[in-house]
């Protein structure tokens, strides 16, 4: 049975499931092997002297041979996606993310019983949790097949792999759960710390092995350039490879960092976290973007991994196949060498910078006379009332470092398909530069809109903002 959310919720949103193979599904023989007939019940065989060869005859194949409909387990158990949000189209009139897409508005996030988020914001912590209105948008956001997790692809990204490389990144037991027009923008823009004055140097096109090469010849180094073809190079990974233990109707080289870290970016792609365990514990993971890692000095939402190396390295050897480098060495893992390879994409990803804000100053404030009222309105709330910026200081909107929200205050442990909910942990304060281009948020990409974001920081960090308060910060965060 196939993922209510997935199909029977989206499929009404986004028009259609085209991603899903259930024609596969019906298949027999995906990569199985048969068995083999044994011996049946009769008389002990008797002997055949040893100067006279018997052949045997081929018994053929044997009729009732269980062959299973297919290799792989069914997507089973709801998650009533719908239930958590309000998805519909709703863009802010006047904004949007560089390229021109419609950013969404509005608080997206349903509450529980008839409750506002004024109520909500009034009651203590424990109120919240014993009566149980915790939003459902504010719980943790389990992946779309928490059973087995791995990556998962919008499909703008899998149409433009699919149509520049013939490489299929499409799952057959699963599409892609978030409505498209929560996403990043596609193909993002990327913006290079070392010509800023070039402006969108992907040319308005996904960046793929197929075209690296014609794109930044003469603007990158020879060793960023080859770091660059690495980070476009596909390498075999838990649900993408050329084995039979696969979730994609042919066998496939694997996926690309570049095919979840768009153009340097984010696509949205999702996964579970490769340090937990058991599964029920592991944590969705959104791709976060790659702008600014040359400012940043921890890596990864949970890991803390001390160096953009170290993150280059984990995220091939390890998180491509769970943290199980057992199974990656079955299915092709390609280790990388880190004084050539690793150094040389390291190189290139430190070179991705954030895209312009021309209200900020180089101190990262809001120049007074290019800024509305409600916007300057809004820097005084984040950095006073509000207390954001306490982690997210100026000029990048981050402290490089890891906080524990414990939003186990608001609710108690539970179940939420498959995914066993109890808490959040540390994680890592991701900048805020250019915030309004990286939907949906948290590390998780449980809030879908800015607005939901100030929704649930005010109450989880009881900061008790007004409306207004609210609106001003939004608008705030949105020319960062």
């Amino acid at each position: 049975m196939r993922r209510a959310w997935t199909v029977s919720c989206l499929c009404a949103l986004i028009g259609g499931c085209g991603g899903m193979r259930s024609t596969l599904l019906g298949e027999k023989g995906n990569g199985g092997t048969q068995p083999q007939p044994g011996p049946g019940p009769g008389p002990a065989p008797q002997s055949t002297p040893q100067s006279t060869p018997q052949s045997t005859p081929d018994p053929g194949p044997v009729a009732d041979a269980p062959i299973g409909s297919t290799s792989y387990s069914p997507v089973d158990g709801t998650e009533p996606f719908a239930a958590r949000y309000d998805l519909g189209d709703h863009p802010l009139d006047g904004v949007t993310q560089t390229r021109g897409k419609a950013v969404q508005a509005g608080i997206r996030v349903k509450t529980k019983a008839g409750t506002s988020f004024e109520q909500l914001g009034a009651m203590a912590a424990a109120d919240v949790r014993a009566k149980d209105l915790f939003p459902e948008g504010f719980m943790p956001l389990p992946h779309a097949k928490h059973k087995e997790g791995g990556m998962v692809f919008p499909s703008t990204e899998i149409a433009a792999v699919k149509d520049q490389e013939a490489r299929d990144i499409n799952r057959f037991d699963l599409d892609f759960d978030i409505p498209e027009i929560f996403l990043p923008e596609f193909p993002a823009p990327m913006f290079l710390t070392s010509r800023p004055e070039l402006g969108d140097v992907s040319q308005g096109v996904k960046v793929t092995s197929r075209n690296y090469f014609r794109l930044f010849n003469g603007i990158l180094t020879p060793k960023q350039l080859d770091g660059l073809r690495l980070l476009t190079l596909p390498f075999a990974q838990q649900q993408f490879n050329l084995t039979d233990d696969r979730r994609t109707e042919t066998p496939q080289e694997g996926v690309a960092c570049f095919d979840c870290h768009s153009n340097g970016h984010t696509n949205a792609a999702f996964h579970l976290d490769p340090i937990t365990r058991p599964q029920a514990a592991r944590m969705r993971i959104e791709t976060p973007t790659l702008r600014g890692v040359n400012i940043q000095r921890l890596f990864g939402s949970q890991r803390a991994l001390k160096t953009i190396e170290d993150f280059t390295q984990f995220e091939q050897l390890a998180a491509y196949f769970d943290g199980d480098p057992v199974i990656g060495m079955k299915k092709g893992l390609n280790p990388l060498n880190r004084d050539f390879q690793v150094a040389a994409m390291a190189e290139f990803e430190s070179l991705l910078d954030f895209p312009p804000a021309p209200k900020l100053d180089p101190a990262g404030h809001l120049y007074p006379g290019l800024a509305t009222p409600a916007e300057l309105r809004g820097e005084a709330v984040f950095n006073g009332k509000g207390d954001c910026a306490s982690c997210h200081a100026a000029p990048y909107y981050t402290d490089n470092a890891m906080h524990d929200l414990k939003t186990e205050r608001f609710f108690a442990p539970r179940t939420i398909n498959d995914m066993f909910a109890s808490t959040d942990g540390a994680i890592k304060t991701f900048p805020l530069r250019g915030i309004i281009s990286s939907p949906p948020y948290l590390h998780d990409g449980r809030l879908l809109t800015l607005e939901d974001t100030v929704e649930f920081f005010n109450l989880v960090t009881e900061r008790h903002l007004t409306a207004d308060e609210k609106a001003d910060l939004v608008a705030f965060l949105r020319v960062l």
